[in-house]
């Protein structure tokens, strides 16, 4: 098999402590981005790009943000849409209020103000954890929903609440077909899923997972909680407004508290569950299963001739049934799967 780590020698420490250490995962990377920056733009539909490709990678990015928190520092959150929508909002107004503005920044400024929120929400995480921790944080997804709704100074005092979302324009260049919306949002996204990636392997990184396995140990041994909790949660809400500010600018077209509803929470909780906790390729290959599933399952459907009520709720039942299998199976999702397999080719043809 191709997948050997026989005379890859390293002779420095920068070398061994590489994101990717085996030749063939470079490659293969390599070759995944020529793919989706080059290949995927000349081939896709518009169809593809529109209903599949960006809200994946939009996905990817909220679902990696809520694994920092969740699966790297162990803080339990359904307040993710909430993040989103803060984020989102908070980057119209900038657009709006501020003539002139660089959209990126403002998108950076919306994920600051998420942020913000984060911190303030994640304070109860001090002194609770566990169900009172995603209680409270159910309690930011209401609140901010409230607030978006009833302060009409956030939607420009629009009277349907609706409001449409500006023009995507980057260095002159208005991006306004669904490939150059691919574009720009893969270019973000994987910006920030390699600063993710690097974060997680430094000192930052490794608090978050001490505090994770044991807080009274990680305080023990000189790691601040407050500090390190409140990072946790501002990172991983800066990453949902980002992703909050793409849905709004580059999926739907609009920006609206409706959007951000508790369903979506859940939607990337089961994205991080069937992924992966404290993994980010899980975050992708969640995002890619919960994106696709709708797709596979309505074709199945069809196939079938199932009767509309059984189609209808047939999403639902499918993802009860995997949220329980990977809970009891392997809780790791899918990329331990995915580890599990590269494990097996090292040593394959030989016996295990």
């Amino acid at each position: 098999m191709l997948y050997r780590e026989a005379g890859q020698f390293k002779s420095s420490y920068e070398a061994d402590n590489q994101i990717f250490p085996i030749r063939q995962d470079r490659l293969g990377m390599l070759v995944l981005l020529l793919v989706a920056f080059i290949g995927v733009p000349l081939l896709a539909s518009p169809y593809l790009f529109s209903a599949i490709l960006i809200p994946f990678l939009i996905f990817a990015l909220a679902a990696l943000g809520l694994n920092i928190l969740t699966g790297y520092a162990g803080q339990l959150s359904l307040g993710s849409a909430a993040f989103m929508a803060v984020g989102a909002f908070a980057s119209y107004n900038f657009v709006l209020r501020i003539p002139g503005i660089p959209l990126l920044l403002a998108f950076i400024l919306g994920g600051l103000c998420a942020a913000m929120v984060g911190i303030a929400f994640g304070l109860p995480s001090l002194r609770i954890r566990g169900f009172y921790l995603a209680a409270s944080t159910l309690a930011t997804q209401f609140f901010v929903v409230w607030a978006l709704t009833k302060i009409q100074w956030f939607t420009n005092y629009s009277s349907s609440g609706v409001i449409t979302a500006q023009k995507m324009t980057v260095l002159g260049y208005e991006f306004a077909s669904p490939a150059a919306k691919y574009v720009l949002v893969l270019v973000i996204v994987s910006v920030m899923a390699l600063l993710a990636k690097n974060m997680v392997r430094s000192n930052v990184g490794r608090s978050w997972m001490a505090v994770r396995d044991m807080d009274v140990a990680a305080e023990v041994i000189g790691i601040r909680l407050m500090r390190t909790k409140l990072l946790a949660f501002a990172v991983s809400s800066f990453y949902c407004g980002v992703a909050g500010a793409l849905y709004a600018y580059a999926y739907l077209g609009t920006v609206e508290p409706e959007a951000y509803s508790l369903d979506l929470s859940f939607r990337i909780l089961f994205m991080v569950i069937i992924g992966g906790l404290g993994s980010i390729l899980g975050s992708f290959l969640g995002a890619a299963f919960i994106v696709l599933l709708p797709t596979v399952l309505n074709i199945l459907a069809h196939a079938l001739s199932m009767p509309t009520s059984v189609a209808s709720n047939l999403e639902l039942m499918v993802f009860g049934a995997l949220i329980i299998f990977f809970l009891i199976i392997e809780p790791h999702g899918l990329a331990r799967l995915w580890q599990i397999a590269k494990e097996k080719l090292r040593l394959w043809p030989f016996p295990h």
